[in-house]
């Protein structure tokens, strides 16, 4: 699940990670991505921190309160690089924190590995 309300940003990422092998669905804002991880739980979550409606932090916060999406991974892609912004991202309950703007293989990379970890 990737959510961007940035469309050129979601569509490369889209683009990166179904180049890696991944199934990808993609949404514009934070309510649009817990609302479809709700109906088909995703191996990892990819939001965005500032989106119109509910950011990222807000959607990763949700999907740690639904029993269902607890465990489910969530990677945060964000342009907001200060301490402060990053503590926050992992208060919420970030798997992971990637930097705008990002390298493709290296969230790719990310990617892999916080779904090396989740499967231990």
């Amino acid at each position: 699940m990737v959510a961007d309300d940035d469309a050129d940003i979601r569509e490369l990422v889209v683009f990166k990670l179904e180049q890696s092998g991944h199934d990808v669905r993609a949404v514009g804002d934070g309510a649009a991505a817990v609302e479809a991880c709700q109906d088909d739980v995703p191996d990892l979550v990819i939001l965005d921190v500032m989106m119109p409606g509910m950011g990222g932090l807000d959607a990763c916060r949700a999907l740690r309160h639904d029993p269902r999406l607890a465990e489910t991974p969530v990677i945060l892609l964000t342009a907001r690089a200060q301490e402060m912004d990053i503590e926050q991202g992992f208060g919420a309950g970030a798997d992971d924190y990637v930097v705008k703007p990002f390298s493709p293989r290296e969230l790719s990379s990310r990617v892999a590995a916080v779904l090396q970890r989740r499967r231990g």
